[in-house]
């Protein structure tokens, strides 16, 4: 006999074409699916707030939507109803397996889904060349995965991510401000990025511990080559290890010393005693690029 909750479920698929709070906990129950903190699953059991995060990405129907993390597939459905294609990266095989299914139920455009079974860090391709990102990021890999679709799928023309709060507002914040660093400066290699909104803790379940924000971002042509970037981020990434200190003290590592480190800065046209958080990306590029002029080695 069925459970009680799967009745309830079944019975609102017939009424609905959404997934909300008791079709995504009567799922949870049939896969025996206990949320799990290590994978950040917070599933979004509101309907609404998938149909904005599709409209503020201005999905089309000639659009091939990328999603990673689809979970039980509330976002998923929403996709269907606007994209051509959707692909979608499952590190949880219980989840990939049952998505195409639930989506069957629900979506006459089922058949446009494709499933991905796989950790979306180790992911090296995906098929049709991906025109929009639209995902709900686990809270402990959002950077990461961000920055390397990015960087793997030059088709990704634009897209929003649902991130921590704290996570967004260091993806779009400006020089000069207390969140500006690491994300926010390799993610401007590739992309601007905009605040796209707050969403309240309610719309998850189960509930998460923190808040959480839409970004958008648009894709932009990189100020350089593979080489270049490399030694930008290399760059960055010594900049902000020691974010208090002065440039010339903080790439001296990077750089082999403090007197090299001054020397290429001038090169760059870059004050010595600046800070990191004061650079836009531009002015990384400067540096980078002064370091290959002067023959110091990678």
């Amino acid at each position: 006999m069925p459970s009680a909750s799967l009745v309830r479920f079944r019975t609102a698929h017939l009424m609905n074409d959404s997934l909300g709070a008791i079709e995504i906990r009567a799922l949870a129950e049939k896969l025996n699916l206990k949320p799990a903190k290590s994978l950040g699953q917070n599933f979004v059991i509101d309907a609404n707030i998938c149909r904005k995060i599709v409209r503020v990405a201005e999905v089309s129907s000639t659009d091939h939507a990328l999603e990673i993390g689809p979970g039980l597939g509330s976002l998923t459905l929403a996709l269907l109803t606007q994209a051509k294609w959707v692909t979608a990266i499952e590190i949880d095989s219980r989840l990939a397996n049952e998505l195409p299914l639930t989506m069957a139920l629900h979506s006459e455009n089922a058949k446009n889904l494709t499933v991905i079974n796989a950790d979306a860090l180790v992911v090296q391709e995906v098929p049709n060349n991906p025109t929009v990102l639209v995902a709900n990021l686990p809270y402990n890999v959002s950077v990461p995965v961000l920055l390397r679709y990015l960087e793997k799928f030059p088709t990704l023309n634009s897209g929003v991510v649902m991130v921590q709060a704290e996570v967004a507002d260091r993806l779009i914040a400006k020089p000069g401000t207390k969140d500006y660093g690491i994300p926010s400066v390799k993610a401007a290699w590739w992309s601007q990025m905009v605040n796209a909104g707050s969403v309240g803790r309610s719309v998850f379940w189960p509930t998460p511990n923190v808040d959480s924000k839409l970004v958008r971002f648009t894709r932009r042509p990189t100020p350089g080559d593979e080489e270049l970037r490399l030694n930008v981020f290399s760059a960055v990434d010594a900049a902000f290890a020691q974010r208090r200190k002065m440039l010339r003290s903080a790439l001296s590592s990077w750089l082999g010393s403090s007197s090299v480190a001054e020397a290429v800065l001038q090169r760059a046209g870059i004050d010595p005693t600046l800070r990191g958080e004061a650079l836009e990306v531009d002015g990384f590029c400067a540096i980078a690029r002064a370091k290959q002029e002067m023959g110091i080695g990678f």
